[in-house]
């Protein structure tokens, strides 16, 4: 995966949630702007499923709602995504099926680590699209008063049921590449990473984006060519990486630290907050967002009117969609922390 250089903090030995520890831990990230004397400017904007810095970064620049001229802002890479730690890139002992697995809470744990050594006091807005999201929920669970505002956009504070379901075809469907070898490959296993690309297109969009030929304003011609460029775009990854990241999103779940119980969980949040669901989200759907949000005191629901399904929120991807998403942005980073 190619991606522009970034600074690297080096953790030492994590302790993970699940129990046993990520040894020798890597936190990729990229910062755009400075942190003021305060030090309470900062927005941590987490990375998505197979986003890195330079995706989230394509939301960000002068005169826009993230303005690096205001603003200092933070963008640490997920576990698992080829840049951070991940089972292409772990200490010896801990490579391909080896990794440990890491939780939504393991990311953000470190993330907080990061924010400290930059010297952050107060996060201003923690933000994410679909993964990103996830993180940007347990932030305000994890962190109460540290965080100011909080804006999930095209996502969810936990795996819902048929997320998951979701969640194990895509897997199934690399895992049964016979050169996927249990996850001890020699050569990328690639039929199944085409697998993988095939079955997740239908699912990142809506059926009312097939239905009318939205494909055709990507610049597809026919959805067969959009599956093959599904294809092309699975095929850069490492399967191993893939598969870590797939299991800290199904395994997404705050309660965990709270006895099981979500609703407590979510009555952590203190933050100003705006809930940004796709109305035709196929996996992090309106419902499950509507439900999330009635137990966050004061927050809002604001639905995302596209078709263009859960990739509506992507960073700077629709015209239309990226203005609603900034003018919320703005909207929320104006109101008083």
């Amino acid at each position: 995966m190619m991606a522009s250089p970034c600074a690297e903090l080096a953790l030492g030995d994590v302790p993970l949630l699940q129990g046993g520890v990520l040894r020798d831990a890597r936190l990729a990230y990229a910062t755009h702007g400075t942190l003021n004397a305060a030090g309470d400017n900062c927005i941590v904007f987490p990375t998505y499923y197979t986003g890195n810095h330079d995706s989230n970064a394509r939301l960000i620049g002068p005169g826009r709602a993230l303005d690096p001229a205001q603003w200092f802002i933070v963008i640490p890479n997920l576990f698992g995504n080829g840049l951070s730690s991940s089972p292409s890139r772990a200490a010896p002992g801990q490579t391909g099926p080896d990794f440990p697995r890491i939780t939504v809470q393991d990311n953000v744990r470190c993330q907080h680590q990061l924010l400290q050594h930059l010297g952050v006091r107060r996060v201003a807005l923690a933000l994410g699209w679909s993964m990103g999201a996830l993180q940007a929920y347990q932030w305000a669970i994890s962190h109460g008063d540290y965080v100011a505002r909080l804006l999930p956009i095209c996502g969810a504070a936990r795996c819902a049921p048929h997320n998951r379901v979701f969640i194990e075809g895509v897997s199934a469907a690399l895992r049964a590449d016979q050169n996927f070898a249990a996850g001890r490959y020699t050569a990328p296993p690639r039929e199944g990473l085409k697998a993988f690309g095939r079955v997740y297109a239908g699912w990142a969009y809506s059926q009312t984006f097939f239905r009318e030929g939205l494909y055709r304003t990507l610049g597809y011609p026919d959805i067969e060519s959009f599956l093959i460029a599904w294809e092309e775009e699975h095929l850069v990854w490492d399967a191993n990486d893939l598969l870590a990241k797939l299991w800290t999103w199904a395994h997404a779940d705050p309660s965990v630290e709270h006895g099981g119980d979500f609703a407590a969980a979510m009555r952590g949040i203190t933050a100003q907050t705006i809930v940004m669901p796709g109305t035709q989200d196929l996996y992090f759907t309106l419902e499950d967002n509507r439900q999330e949000a009635a137990l966050v005191a004061g927050a809002e629901l604001r639905p995302i009117a596209s078709p263009y399904g859960h990739c509506a929120g992507a960073p700077n991807r629709f015209p239309r969609e990226t203005g609603l998403i900034e003018d919320t942005i703005r909207e929320l980073l104006a109101r008083p922390a």
